[in-house]
């Protein structure tokens, strides 16, 4: 097999970056799906009444070493043990999961352009971009609904760090991207326009 194509999607929190996944998952089959978010570091400290003194929107919040020896592995042809995050508890479950490198790595999070090491392993990188307010909302509702957060805890910590962190750290790595798509997952004819360039540049490595 040749070495996989690593394909990495940025874009601010509630951007519509896992409905992009989805659509390139419609067009290719032979893909490994890496979220950065279970590369966080644990915090086990934390609760949704402290839920500032970890700054999950920085940079020192992923294991960076980790995802680069991942990644390399994969792109050399080799398995990995992906890690899983618990974000009901803050913390790195003992559970991993053996993934095996395919035709193409989807590599997923607010940052994964942020470190230069890991950027150069990339073969496309996609930032979606998306308006504050729409973010913002996907943000509550998943973090209410799905991690047991309050509204209160999830307003605190956006406005406290997830809003200064989007602006310092994430929105400046866009300048990085090969594909801007505006508008997330509801922009439907640049999902198709990418899911059809993606298509064609695997199939024709």
């Amino acid at each position: 097999m040749d070495a996989p194509k690593i394909i990495g999607i940025s874009g601010g929190s509630g951007s519509g970056k896992t409905t992009i996944v989805r659509k390139i998952s419609e067009s290719i089959e032979d893909f490994v799906f890496i979220p950065q978010d279970n590369y966080y570091r644990s915090a086990e400290y934390i609760t949704n009444s402290n839920i500032t003194e970890f700054n999950f929107d920085h940079p020192n919040a992923f294991d960076k070493d980790l995802i680069m020896q991942h990644l390399a592995d994969l792109k050399d042809g080799k398995a990995i043990q992906m890690p899983q995050y618990d974000f009901v508890h803050h913390r790195r479950m003992e559970e991993t999961i053996e993934v095996k490198p395919k035709k193409v790595i989807i590599f997923e999070g607010i940052m994964v352009f942020y470190e230069k090491m890991i950027r150069d392993l990339m073969d496309l990188k996609i930032y979606v971009d998306t308006p504050d307010d729409i973010r913002f909302i996907r943000r509550l509702q998943r973090d209410v609904n799905e991690r047991g957060r309050t509204q209160d805890s999830v307003i605190k910590q956006y406005m406290d760090v997830v809003r200064p962190g989007h602006f310092e750290f994430i929105e400046p790595t866009k300048s990085y991207a090969d594909i801007i798509i505006p508008e997330g997952g509801m922009n439907m004819n640049a999902l198709q326009v990418l899911a059809a360039f993606i298509k064609e540049t695997v199939e024709r490595d």
